[in-house]
C-alpha cells in the first residue's frame, strides 16, 4: 500500500509543481506533515543534497523520500509518480502542437502561470532561508532576533553571497564546495 501512496503523493506533486523542482517544495512540506515520511528540516537537507547532485531537484527528492520510506521499489514508485504528469502533458501537447502553438487562450494561461510559479518558488526559498538562518527552537519572535539567529549560517551566507558577487564568473560548483567545506570546518549540524 505504501508504494501506491508514494506514487499518488508524487503524482500530485508532479501535476501541480509548475516551474521546476523548487516549486515542489511547498508540496513536499505538506506531504511530510501529512504522512510523517520526513520533517521540514529533512526537506531542507534533501534540497541541499538535491541541489548538489546531478539531476532534477524533484526527481532527487522523490528518490530520497521513496528510498527512506520503502526502499528501492519505493524510490521507483515515487519517480514514476512525479514524472507521469509531465509525460502525459508532453504527449497531449505533442499531439495537438499546431493547435496550441498560436492559441491566445493557451498563451494567456501560460502567462498567468508565471506569477504563480514565481510565488511558489519564492515561498519555498523563504522557508528554506528561515530554516537555515534561524534556530527555530530558540527563536522567540523578531523582537528577540539575536537569540534565535544562527550566526554561523548568516555569516557563511553573507560570505558566499559576497564571493559570488565579486567573482561573477565563478562556477556554482565552487560555491557549493566552499559551503560544504565551511560546514565541515565549522561543524554545522542540523537542528
Amino acid at each position: 500500500m505504501i508504494y501506491l501512496q508514494l506514487f499518488w503523493e508524487f503524482f500530485k506533486t508532479g501535476l501541480f509543481a509548475v516551474g521546476g523542482g523548487l516549486a515542489t517544495l511547498p508540496f513536499l512540506y505538506d506531504m511530510g506533515a501529512r504522512t510523517g515520511w520526513f520533517t521540514a528540516h529533512q526537506v531542507a537537507d534533501m534540497l541541499a543534497v538535491s541541489e548538489s547532485t546531478p539531476g532534477p531537484i524533484g526527481i532527487n527528492m522523490a528518490v530520497y523520500t521513496g528510498f527512506t520510506s520503502a526502499g528501492l521499489l519505493g524510490s521507483l514508485c515515487a519517480i514514476v509518480g512525479i514524472v507521469t504528469p509531465s509525460i502525459i502533458v508532453i504527449v497531449i501537447i505533442a499531439a495537438f502542437l499546431k493547435a496550441f502553438r498560436d492559441n491566445k487562450y493557451v498563451n494567456g494561461a501560460f502567462y498567468g502561470i508565471r506569477p504563480a510559479s514565481t510565488g511558489l518558488i519564492a515561498a519555498a526559498g523563504l522557508t528554506v532561508a528561515i530554516g537555515a538562518l534561524l534556530r527555530l527552537d530558540a527563536f522567540e519572535g523578531w523582537s528577540r532576533f539575536w537569540t534565535g539567529a544562527n550566526w554561523q549560517a548568516i555569516v557563511l551566507a553573507a560570505v558566499i553571497f559576497a564571493v559570488s558577487k565579486k567573482f561573477k564568473k565563478l562556477h556554482p560548483v565552487f560555491l557549493i564546495l566552499i559551503g560544504a567545506a565551511a560546514g565541515v570546518a565549522f561543524r554545522f549540524a542540523g537542528a
